[in-house]
């Protein structure tokens, strides 16, 4: 995750309250998404942005854990070509294995 996305997050958690903010993320590749999941839940791992120390402890989705809750229409439009050519478990399971490591 850049530092521009970091400071937007940070302050829209500042704003909002963390209890009011949920991120969802639509990355392609496991590690990428759990890293991101990570500095939101816990700060940045790397020590380079602007979540260093700073756990935020948000709610963190995959797009694909939240299937059930997207209007089918859009998310056929919109994902379901995404869906046939990643890896979905791989994605989910890194998202539950990161909220149980972070403990959020």
């Amino acid at each position: 995750m850049d530092m521009a996305n970091q400071a937007r997050i940070k302050e829209t958690a500042e704003k909002y309250g963390n209890e009011n903010v949920v991120v969802v993320i639509g990355a392609a590749e496991p590690e990428s998404a759990g890293l991101t999941a990570e500095t939101v839940m816990v700060g940045d791992p790397t020590m380079a942005g602007p979540l260093t120390n700073v756990a935020l402890k948000l709610k963190v989705f995959h797009i694909f854990e939240l299937k059930d809750l997207i209007d089918p229409a859009v998310y056929d439009e919109q994902l379901s070509m995404m869906e046939m050519v990643l890896d979905v478990d791989a994605l989910c399971e890194e998202m539950e294995n990161i909220r149980k490591e972070c403990g959020c």
